[in-house]
């Protein structure tokens, strides 16, 4: 008697819900902890009624054929083994648990006897650790970003840093070649200048009107290289400092090449002639004309201090629908095959060049600014025969 009520005791003061039902399914006990569960009040409500009725479907209707099939097969899905399940409360609400079934055998029947844990609160736990969780590596994902795209900005700017400093570096390194260059080639023709001054004092007493005609010649000839170096460096400080621009407008080449072409022929050599020839059905381009004409002058100027006297330079241009051609072609000294790669460098000078003047700046300044007007500069040459450069633009 007292072990019965014991039981009993521990039943009703179980924390989970515990629920006995016969072979048929039916309930026969249920404890305050299940009742509790399923949002019953009375024991009366659910006692003799199916247990299905606090399943959800499709449980409800398939458990009376669980119950068969162990019946006939003795096969257990459940009992002794345990599992996660859905029960339905009284108001239509379901909720997870874990249920256990027993088996007990009498003499004439059996019963089964499921014990019943909540998991409501767990699954709310799992359900909050997974959204944590997914919130976690969405904000992992950005930080992830974030820092592949702080590195990724260190990375750059490091290499920003790596080319200002080869650019400074560069720069000094044409700063330094540039003061060598400038102390060799200003010396040269301000003494000249300074020599054919002081001769020029002693042919004027003796009247010598040739020999002073040579010497002012030659004092020409000095500011002209004197202004060339200049040119070359403000062209070269400009470019370096970004502050050339390309401005395209429409102008007609002909006139605007016969110019230029005007202009050299009073810097040319004893019997040295320009000549400019114009081909193509129109004359109308679209490009920079400061920056043409720059470059048109570098080449021509070259040409005319690497060719000797009574020689003949042809200046060319060339325009079809959408492109001008400039080509400048001497009978100079040409330029070393071996060398034909340096030629677009900064200072750099032929070792065929001997002691003619030049600063090695004006090819470089030519292939800039043929950059700057996205257009093209190539070169053929052969040594002792000559040179032929060509410029290319569309427009």
């Amino acid at each position: 008697m007292e072990r019965e009520k014991l039981l009993i005791a521990i039943i009703e003061n179980a924390i989970d819900g515990i629920i006995t039902i016969d072979d048929r399914g039916l309930i026969e006990n249920i404890n305050p902890a299940a009742l509790e569960l399923f949002g019953f009040e009375r024991r009366e409500d659910l006692l003799g009624k199916n247990v299905s009725v606090l399943m959800p479907e499709p449980d409800k209707h398939r458990h009376d054929s669980y119950l068969s099939n162990y019946e006939h097969t003795g096969k257990k899905k459940i009992i002794g083994i345990g599992r996660e399940v859905t029960g339905q409360r009284k108001d239509g609400s379901t909720f997870p648990f874990r249920l256990g079934v027993s088996e007990i055998k009498f003499a004439d029947r059996r019963i089964y006897t499921g014990f019943i844990h909540d998991l409501s609160r767990q699954k709310e736990d799992e359900i909050k650790i997974k959204s944590y969780t997914e919130e976690l590596e969405v904000k992992i994902k950005e930080r992830t970003k974030e820092l592949i795209k702080t590195i990724n900005e260190v990375e750059t700017a490091k290499e920003n840093m790596s080319l200002l400093f080869e650019k400074e570096k560069e720069l000094n390194q044409l700063k330094t070649r540039f003061v060598s260059m400038a102390s060799h080639e200003f010396r040269t023709p301000l003494s000249s200048i300074q020599l054919s001054a002081s001769l020029i004092n002693k042919y004027v007493e003796k009247q010598d009107v040739e020999s002073v005609e040579k010497h002012t010649g030659k004092i020409k000839n000095a500011i002209n290289n004197l202004t060339t170096i200049l040119n070359d460096f403000l062209s070269l400080e400009k470019l370096e400092a970004g502050k050339v621009e390309a401005t395209c407008i429409w102008f007609d080449i002909i006139p605007f090449a016969e110019e230029i072409a005007g202009e050299m022929q009073l810097m040319s050599k004893q019997n040295q002639l320009i000549v400019f020839e114009h081909s193509g059905n129109t004359a109308q381009v679209c490009i920079d004309p400061n920056l043409l004409k720059n470059c048109i002058i570098n080449l021509i100027s070259n040409a005319i201090k690497y060719s000797g006297e009574n020689t003949m330079i042809q200046f060319n241009s060339t325009v079809s629908e959408h492109e001008l051609i400039i080509d400048v072609k001497d009978n100079g000294i040409g330029i070393p095959a071996t060398e034909m790669n340096s030629l677009f460098e900064p200072f750099f000078r032929a070792h065929n060049t001997g002691d003619i003047p030049g600063t090695g700046l004006g090819l470089n300044i030519v292939k800039r600014y043929v950059d700057l007007m996205e257009g093209s500069c190539t070169c053929e040459s052969e040594q002792n025969v000559g040179t032929t450069f060509r410029l290319q633009f569309t427009f």
